[in-house]
């Protein structure tokens, strides 16, 4: 495997959501499982369709921790040139997917300590009780709007979230902007499912007390 197949920037069409190539390829019609044994038996084809399905939530991955644009793109094509190397000892008993954002948060982790910048300290996993606590507690709070009619647009997005931490303006864009399951953001970020989803729900109230507060 000698070649690595350079990923769109973020204006490119290709930024599409996974596997809305506007071209249809041989490959387009295989399994990640499938395109992961070709690309490991040197199947520039099926590496390169594996970059097009899942680079737009790698910029998505990417872009809820570092932010600047260069640096988002800076860390994809690290991603990929650091997945492409790596592929042959990948062994599948996880998603190729999650395999992949795993090496995004950690490229990401790793260019923040290289500027200097704080390094994200995840908290204690929350148990089972304390998760059941917060969350029925939260019932009560009815009159909260759905976020997710909050977040329309990608720059809105970026404005509500900006009084956030890095790891909760993640996990928010993962799951409200980017589709992903509470399973997934869990399995990305190595916490349980408890605390994903009680971190959510403190993430959203602070976005909508910030929402409220600037008159949105």
């Amino acid at each position: 495997m000698a070649h690595v197949p350079k990923i769109e920037s973020l204006d490119a069409p290709s930024r599409a959501k996974a596997g809305r190539s506007r071209t249809v390829h041989p490959a387009g019609a295989l399994d990640d499982r499938e395109l992961v044994r070709r690309a490991q038996r040197e199947d520039k084809e099926a590496f390169e369709e594996l970059v097009r399905r899942h680079q737009h939530r790698v910029f998505a991955v990417a872009g809820g921790i570092v932010r600047r644009r260069e640096d988002v793109e800076d860390v994809a094509q690290q991603v990929f040139v650091k997945a492409y190397f790596s592929l042959k000892r990948f062994d599948q008993r996880a998603a190729f997917s999650t395999w992949l954002y795993k090496i995004t948060v950690n490229e990401c982790w790793d260019m923040l300590r290289k500027k200097k910048v704080r390094p994200l300290v995840y908290e204690a996993d929350l148990s089972e009780e304390q998760a059941r606590q917060v969350i029925s507690s939260a019932q009560k709070g009815k009159d909260v709007p759905d976020i997710s009619e909050r977040l329309e647009a990608r720059q809105r997005v970026e404005r509500l979230l900006d009084g956030l931490d890095e790891r909760d303006r993640l996990m928010l864009i993962l799951k409200e902007v980017e589709g992903f399951s509470i399973e997934e953001i869990a399995e990305v970020l190595d916490l349980n499912a408890n605390t994903v989803k009680v971190r959510l729900f403190r993430a959203r109230r602070r976005v909508v007390s910030q929402a409220k507060g600037s008159g949105n």
